[in-house]
């Protein structure tokens, strides 16, 4: 694992552990925790993941203002630091962005990219998240690039298709081996519904495919809990997971973190 605040400007962390690929935790925080309530959280969460297997990365996304508070308070733990998002161009006049050099600073290793919410709330469009990905990757961060359909597209048959075109798009000029995708369905984000395991495993296997390499990183995204992560982590194609609102809970991630798959499932 690299050392958060060691990370030299054009080296990745390396994703590749032999033929067996890599399993990403990962925890969004999105728009929550206050620097005192993160430094709180991290004195929670670091004793209930000491056990967790070293081939797993255990990464949180804070807000940008806590980005600094979490690394220090992590420390030197196995717990790796991601953005929420990131700006393709070095600096500029770019309100409310934040570019890769600035995430270097506070030992940031990946990003969020092409999340449902910008892309729903902003109108990010595939372009845009292609630029982001490409940036991030120029400094040596890795992208976690979101995809997924919403209720009405996948009402309309059209998963496939959109799931296809934000993937293709996505990674045009992409060093996939350095790159991780989380399909999450957008109709599954809070509201408390979960895309069926077999289904998700089926969306992640043909997003493999799409990509072309076997060894691609996929985690699912979703209304994931302590209560489903065994059953999605025994899934084939699914590598990992991205958590929103359950990642807020120190305990409640923790058990996602240390989960114990059940017997593997094959579509």
């Amino acid at each position: 694992m690299v050392s958060k605040g060691e990370l030299p400007l054009g080296c990745c962390v390396d994703l590749s552990r032999g033929s067996v690929r890599k399993v990403v935790i990962a925890g969004n925080w999105k728009m929550h925790m206050t620097c005192a309530e993160a430094r709180r959280y991290i004195d929670d969460f670091l004793p209930r993941i000491q056990n967790v297997p070293s081939e797993r990365d255990v990464v949180l996304a804070p807000p940008f203002t806590a980005l600094s508070t979490v690394c220090t308070a992590t420390g030197d733990s196995r717990v790796l630091i991601s953005s929420q998002n990131v700006h393709w161009d070095d600096n500029g006049a770019f309100t409310g962005e934040i570019s890769a050099p600035m995430l270097h600073e506070h030992g940031v290793s990946y990003t969020i990219v092409g999340h449902s919410e910008p892309r729903k709330y902003y109108s990010e469009p595939d372009e845009v998240i292609n630029h982001r990905a490409r940036g991030a990757q120029a400094h040596g961060l890795i992208p976690i690039l979101c995809v997924g359909e919403s209720n009405s597209q996948r009402e309309e048959n059209l998963t496939e298709q959109v799931i296809r075109r934000q993937v293709e798009q996505g990674i045009e000029g992409v060093d996939v081996t350095n790159l991780v995708i989380a399909y999450e369905p957008i109709w599954a984000i809070g509201t408390g519904k979960t895309c069926a395991c077999e289904e998700a495993n089926r969306i992640c296997e043909l997003i493999r495919r799409w990509v072309g390499s076997d060894d691609i990183i996929i985690l699912y995204g979703g209304s994931v809990k302590p209560g489903n992560i065994d059953e999605i982590m025994a899934q084939t194609h699914i590598n990992g997971v991205l958590v929103g609102g359950a990642s807020l809970d120190p305990v409640g991630f923790a058990r996602i973190a240390n989960y114990q798959p059940l017997a593997a499932t094959a579509i």
